[in-house]
């Protein structure tokens, strides 16, 4: 008897160990069997922390490229949290700004062992916090399955939202999952420091919406359809099981891309069939260790950007609308016009309306390090990638992330 979180097709042609196939199964067969899955429901928010004064830059930056809106800033002793929100169907992005460059703590920890990480060691992506029906539930049962939480004392010195329970950073992918209850047709409010609306912000926040709407843009960009962590090669099987073990996620396959030594692993809410009201979660790996591609003459900008950046979330997918403009798919539309603005592409769009979709990746935001992607689907296109999209995809973003690291040893 199929349960709800195997009752899905897999897709791809990535070979897993029976490690993973046997624990797969387990876990999901355990965690619906529990209630886990059926508790756990959407993403209701991403945290991204950047350094002191960039948030600025960096939510003018978001609000042009993004649908987001500024809605508000809540001010704690150490931090300033922007609330960025599409709508109640769309995760909410939190931009965290450290007041005090000297501040120490677990995140600017998992950033300074690694080259290119310790060089902006505030700036993180951090995770996502799931709503779920019954936070002290979810919490005990994770407990007793050995998943380990901040307490609330850690919460506060952290100056993380009061109303969440937060799952401490993974060994894998060094990201968090917190959980929170809200009923599904509340509005989110987050308990943590003074609420205002900051002029400055406001006014950088409007500025980016006038120009996205001249450009025409407003009605082309829609939400998140995923997001795409890279992890170290022998951590790519306990990085998805876990992630299922945390979410109500389920496995949707994975691809070798052999030319680029890598592999892409999708993952998929099991409530929510359209990523833009709960985004896919994908794990990027080498498939194989740094220590052997000097025999085996291959590339390897996964696992080069791990070792100078460490387990973290590498890009940022946001969806653009299916149709055309003067002939021209919308997602040339919108690169050229944010390429007219200054923005800065990693390469040409690729893909074709033939192929399904068309895909392009921006340069790494300077402030939180992360990429932007634009995927625009054709049709009834299903997928996330072809083969040929995302080995140049990865291609282009590991020569962009090596010249950034003969930066840095410059630098020093």
């Amino acid at each position: 008897m199929m349960t709800p979180s195997l009752n899905f097709p897999r897709y791809g042609d990535k070979l897993n160990s029976p490690f993973f196939e046997e624990f797969l199964v387990s876990l999901l067969e355990e965690r619906d069997r529990s209630g886990l899955t059926q508790a756990i429901r959407q993403i209701d928010a991403l945290m991204i922390t950047v350094e002191p004064g960039n948030s600025l830059a960096y939510i003018g930056e978001l609000c042009l490229m993004t649908p987001y809106h500024y809605l508000v800033t809540l001010e704690s002793e150490g931090h300033f949290t922007h609330i960025l929100r599409i709508d109640m169907n769309a995760p909410d992005v939190l931009v965290r700004e450290v007041k005090d460059p000297n501040s120490r703590g677990i995140f600017r920890s998992l950033n300074e062992v690694y080259p290119i990480g310790a060089h902006k060691p505030n700036s993180r992506y951090m995770g996502e916090v799931f709503r779920v029906q019954n936070p002290h539930e979810v919490v005990e049962m994770q407990k007793s399955r050995d998943v380990r939480f901040f307490n609330q004392d850690q919460i506060r010195k952290l100056e993380l939202p009061g109303n969440m329970s937060v799952v401490k950073p993974s060994p894998y992918t060094h990201n968090i999952v917190g959980y929170w209850e809200r009923p599904e047709h509340d509005i989110r409010v987050y308990s943590l420091g003074l609420s205002t609306i900051r002029d400055d912000v406001n006014a950088a926040y409007r500025q980016a919406k006038e120009n996205q709407a001249r450009l025409g843009l407003d009605k082309m960009l829609l939400p998140i359809d995923h997001l795409a962590t890279r992890v170290y090669s022998q951590n790519r099987e306990a990085a998805i099981l876990e992630y299922l073990s945390l979410t109500s996620y389920y496995y949707w396959g994975s691809y070798d891309i052999a030319d680029q030594n890598s592999s892409t692993n999708v993952t998929k809410s099991v409530h929510h069939a359209n990523e833009l009201e709960c985004p896919a979660k994908v794990f990027t790996a080498a498939n194989h260790p740094y220590f052997v591609n000097h025999l085996l003459k291959l590339p390897s900008p996964t696992e080069q950007f791990v070792r100078n950046f460490g387990p973290r979330l590498h890009h940022v997918a946001v969806a653009v609308a299916d149709g055309e403009i003067d002939g021209k798919p919308h997602i040339d539309y919108v690169v050229d016009s944010l390429r007219d603005c200054g923005q800065d592409f990693l390469l040409d769009v690729i893909g074709s309306k033939e192929e399904g979709l068309k895909q392009i990746f921006s340069s790494a935001s300077e402030y939180s390090s992360l990429i932007i992607e634009y995927v625009q689907r054709f049709g009834d296109f299903q997928g996330f990638f072809t083969k040929d999209n995302v080995a140049n995809l990865t291609h282009a973003a590991g020569v962009e992330e090596s010249l950034k690291a003969l930066e840095v040893e410059a630098s020093h």
